[in-house]
């Protein structure tokens, strides 16, 4: 959708108007659902994150100010959102080890498709799941996930540990199940 189209839905949107908000939520909720699901482990609950998150994004979308693109705003939002339904929901114990950042060899991942491994990251615990995410796929670095997930970049840094260590046994144990060229 180009900026000039953008400008007009999202001024629709802020009208009130109903179409134009499921126009909105039609067009910007699947890349928002994308962001939904790295922290879950079921589409029901990914939903209820996007539905909160989408709100969110219609409270504050008279608030967005057009200096970077629509969708990385709406992603960001969302984000956010889930970050803080995650925190209502559940009280996440955090263990704080400094010095746990030793690289991970790199092993069996290229065997893997892409689903499988999504799979095997779907299954960490959820804060190790979080940083690892935030980490690995979204290029976070240590000291920005520590502010966003209100704790410290040692922190960080264990659970990312956690996450590697975790995914490492998992693939060493049973590579066979998820390779699908093994005999």
């Amino acid at each position: 959708m180009q900026e000039n189209q953008e400008r007009e839905l999202v001024k629709a949107c802020l009208g009130g108007d109903r179409r134009a908000q499921e126009t909105f939520y039609r067009t910007y909720g699947p890349a928002a659902l994308q962001v939904c699901r790295r922290y879950t482990n079921s589409r029901e609950e990914a939903m209820a994150l996007l539905n909160g998150g989408m709100m969110k994004v219609f409270e504050k979308l008279g608030q967005f100010r057009w200096e970077g693109s629509l969708e990385g705003w709406i992603k960001r939002v969302v984000f956010h959102s889930s970050i803080d339904q995650f925190r209502k929901q559940r009280k996440r114990p955090t263990l704080e080890i400094a010095g746990w950042d030793q690289p991970t060899p790199d092993t069996a991942t290229h065997e893997l498709y892409a689903e499988d491994l999504c799979r095997m990251i779907d299954m960490l615990p959820e804060t190790s799941k979080e940083v690892f995410w935030l980490f690995a796929v979204e290029g976070y670095s240590h000291a920005e996930i520590a502010a966003k997930l209100h704790f410290s970049e040692g922190n960080s840094r264990w659970h990312l540990n956690k996450a590697r260590q975790l995914l490492r046994e998992r693939l060493n144990q049973e590579t066979h199940k998820f390779n699908r060229y093994a005999g």
